[in-house]
Formats: structure tokens, C-alpha cells, sequence
């Protein structure tokens, strides 16, 4: 399995839909027996949590976020774990809203040190 995420600031490789998450948002992952959760915000984002869980190298969870416009939206996530040459995380993430039509795939990974 994959290192923990405990502990890991992750980003967005590219931006996503204006009004989305994008590569100014930051990701403050934890992970503890297989539950995983993390609070982010940056870009169009103000607040946004995640919570679910992890089997090896598979991540389940929901989210939610608070948009700068005020708005807020909420989705379930797939991701992929794997590790980069470097030793950074790299989650490959496909994702669907359910308070909105749309989803798509996206990159995050670990900020380098």
C-alpha cells in the first residue's frame, strides 16, 4: 500500500472549471484505520471538506465547498493512490457532483517540500 496521507498538503496539477477547484487550492489531507478526511480551500473556494475512506490504494469520499459567490455544491470522488518517482502522492480522481449536473477527472499531488 501506498504511504500514509496523514499530514499531506495536496494540489490540483491543473484548473478546473471556473467556479471550481483549481491549482490555488490546497488540500490538508489525515488518514487514521482507513478513514480519510481534509478541509481545503483556495481559488474560487472558501471552505470545502472531505470525508471517506481508504482501501489500499482506492479512496471513497464525499464532498462539500463553499464558493466565493456563496454558493455551495457537494459531489462523491473515486481516487487512485500511487506514488510519484520523486516519493510524492499522486491521487488520479474521478468525480461527479450530486447537488449539479457534471463530473470529470482530475490530478492532485503532494507539494513538494
Amino acid at each position: 500500500m501506498p504511504r500514509s496521507l496523514d499530514g499531506l498538503l495536496l494540489a490540483p496539477v491543473a484548473d478546473q472549471a471556473p467556479g471550481q477547484v483549481g491549482t490555488a487550492t490546497r488540500f490538508a489531507y489525515h488518514e487514521q484505520d482507513g478513514v480519510i478526511w481534509a478541509d481545503y480551500a483556495g481559488g474560487d473556494v472558501v471552505r470545502g471538506h472531505l470525508v471517506g475512506t481508504r482501501a489500499g490504494d482506492r479512496l471513497d469520499f464525499r464532498y462539500v465547498q463553499l464558493k466565493r459567490d456563496g454558493t455551495t455544491s457537494s459531489g462523491h470522488c473515486l481516487s487512485e493512490v500511487t506514488l510519484l518517482v520523486d516519493g510524492r502522492v499522486r491521487l488520479r480522481e474521478s468525480w461527479a457532483w450530486d447537488s449539479q449536473d457534471g463530473s470529470g477527472t482530475s490530478v492532485v499531488e503532494e507539494l513538494a517540500s
